[in-house]
């Protein structure tokens, strides 16, 4: 089974790399947290198995871009009622945005490929 993560991150925003690769890592932390989190409190649960395969594997990870927060918003909508584990994530504003609170990226997965490519296979790498 082939598996992977996919952080999409918006590019009008016009990050630094920094926090850029910042909001990534929360976006991708976030849903690791929470896939454990239900694990410990639940038992086995929906994609349990491809986790456990990508979380002792490579962990593979790919990152794509999108142009506004209705687009980021769409895919964490898709990926959401695909059942796929996902995040988004708001910056509070406090270095970048002027402080808005702004939507900066969403994780999706881990899940296997197939499943991911189906939301995120038309997005262009950054």
């Amino acid at each position: 089974m082939e598996v992977k993560q996919v952080i999409v991150l918006r590019k009008d925003l016009n990050m630094r790399k920094g926090k850029m690769v910042a909001q990534g890592a929360h976006a991708s932390v976030t849903v690791v947290v929470e896939m454990e989190r239900m694990s410990r409190s639940i038992g086995f649960h929906s994609g349990e198995r491809e986790y456990r395969e990508w979380i002792n594997g490579s962990q593979t990870k790919v990152c794509v871009g999108v142009s506004s927060e209705q687009e980021l918003c769409v895919v964490y909508q898709r990926a959401k009622s695909a059942g796929i584990p996902c995040s988004i994530i708001t910056d509070a504003g406090k270095t970048e945005f002027g402080g808005v609170p702004t939507k900066t990226a969403v994780a999706i997965g881990p899940d296997t490929v197939e499943k991911i490519d189906a939301i995120t296979g038309d997005l262009k790498l950054l």
